[in-house]
């Protein structure tokens, strides 16, 4: 009986802890649970960590090696700009063309290696742009006066003194330059500090040191005298006037009522103003015209200029699904509409076939001179010989009555210039514009050298060579380079 009471006690007792084992199974699973969880989540925070702070060393290291570049171009610059100043020194004391050219050369390049590396700085054009159309003007100056040495012109009085005025603003930049060059040497400044005046790159903050260093060098040009001299980047290719602007200054209801004119008032449904543009010698308003038995998507847009009502340009994008006309009925519907719109005396020349559309250029004649010039493009649908397109921008820039000089050079005399092997098919006179917003009076000499065409430009009134062009016939037209 004690025996089985004994028994019953012990397995009372089993089953007590057998229970109790079962109600903590769970805690313990909670707690084996709760300990993966850290693991994963201390494994998480610490692959985090490092993946931050290799972002963090990827990034400092991106910001040195962009800082080393811009330290790089500065340092080049400054040696560039150093080297334009001793160029520009010898230019002045030089006595012979063959010297001079040579130094005004080396000028010219050293200048534009400056300019070169100065626009891979951080800094946006406004800042630094007095800078760079100081360095701009050196090189193309440099090129132009060594081009007038080639030829064994001396310099005159007011080109040395122009050399004399570019020396001292050089001096004055070299200066600012070398102050600059110290404290990013000493590590008193970084290309980083700079504000949102600079690239992108860097934080819009507040204009630091870095800014206002920069920004000085620029203030050496507050009193930059203009400079005008041949070349592209002289001063009067900006300030110039357009020739072939006539009439009064027209308000943008007057210039929309030009627009119909243009186009007709019979086929015009709606014009509608986009704006205007202030920029450059020929200011504009600009147009948006709907016009009558046109599909709705489709507009024609076109720029009115605000002195005399002038058609600067339009377009018409249209589609033109097939060639119907052959080029020489192209070219007269061009001339028929070039008369149509007041423009006489015009001479088709080279042209270019796209898309069922031919592109050709018409050049003024005046007195058997063709005036080069005086080009107006035309863009003429080959299905039916319409206009959709006309950029008039050069005409009106340059078109004037001019007073042809007499030939200095006769037709023999400058055929003799041309190279004998050249077999010349035809010869006349002509103007031809220069990258200087000038004019040349020429012998144009049209030829074949070797199954190529080729034409060659000698000057009129001094014998010399001016040009040499090489047509090219291709499968889409006549082009010249």
């Amino acid at each position: 009986m004690a025996y089985f009471t004994s028994m019953a006690a012990s397995g009372m007792i089993r089953e007590v802890t057998t229970l109790g084992m079962l109600d903590e199974l769970p805690d313990s699973k909670k707690r084996s649970s709760n300990i993966v969880k850290y693991a994963i989540f201390i494994a998480l925070f610490a692959a985090a960590a490092s993946w931050g702070y290799y972002q963090y060393r990827r990034a400092a290291d991106l910001r040195q090696e962009l800082d080393n570049q811009y330290n790089r171009a500065f340092f080049e610059m400054v040696g560039y700009v150093n080297n334009v100043e001793s160029l520009l020194a010898k230019s002045m004391v030089s006595t012979t063309t063959s010297r001079t050219a040579i130094t005004l050369q080396e000028a010219w390049r050293q200048a534009g290696l400056a300019q070169t590396n100065l626009g891979q700085l951080p800094v946006s054009q406004p800042v630094l742009a007095s800078t760079s159309k100081f360095l701009t003007q050196v090189s193309d100056l440099s090129l132009s006066l060594d081009n007038q040495n080639i030829k064994g012109k001396s310099l005159s009085k007011e080109q040395y003194d122009m050399l004399k005025k570019l020396y001292k603003y050089c001096v004055s930049l070299n200066k600012s330059l070398r102050e600059l060059q110290v404290d990013l040497n000493a590590g008193k400044l970084r290309w980083g500090e700079l504000s949102s005046k600079g690239t992108r790159l860097f934080s819009k903050t507040k204009p630091g040191e870095m800014m206002k260093k920069i920004e000085s060098v620029g203030e050496n040009f507050n009193d930059y005298p203009t400079l005008i001299y041949d070349g592209p980047f002289s001063d009067h290719m900006t300030s110039g006037k357009a020739r072939g602007l006539t009439g009064d200054e027209i308000d943008a209801e007057t210039a929309k009522g030009k627009v119909s004119e243009f186009f007709g008032k019979d086929k015009v449904q709606e014009v509608t103003e986009l704006g205007k543009n202030d920029h450059g010698p020929i200011k504009t308003f600009d147009f948006e015209v709907k016009l009558k038995n046109a599909p709705k998507d489709q507009a024609v847009y076109v720029s009115v200029t605000r002195k005399g009502g002038h058609i600067n340009w339009m377009l018409n994008n249209r589609p033109v699904e097939e060639e119907k006309l052959d080029m020489d009925k192209a070219k007269a519907a061009g001339i028929k509409f070039l008369r149509e719109k007041g423009f006489e005396g015009m001479e088709e020349n080279y042209y270019l076939k796209e898309d069922n559309t031919a592109t050709i250029n018409y050049a003024f004649r005046q007195d058997d001179v063709t005036m080069y010039p005086d080009l107006i493009k035309l863009k003429i649908a080959l299905d039916n010989g319409e206009v959709v397109g006309m950029e008039a921008r050069q005409y009106l820039m340059n078109h004037t009555e001019r007073e042809i000089p007499e030939p200095a050079v006769s037709m023999e005399e400058a055929r003799k210039k041309v190279n004998d092997d050249m077999e010349v098919y035809s010869s006349g006179l002509a103007y031809i514009p220069t990258d200087y917003r000038e004019e040349i009076f020429c012998y144009e000499f049209r030829g074949k050298l070797d199954d190529r065409d080729f034409i060659v430009y000698i000057n009129a009134l001094t014998g010399e060579e001016e040009d040499i062009l090489m047509i090219v016939n291709t499968p889409n037209g006549v082009l010249t380079m």
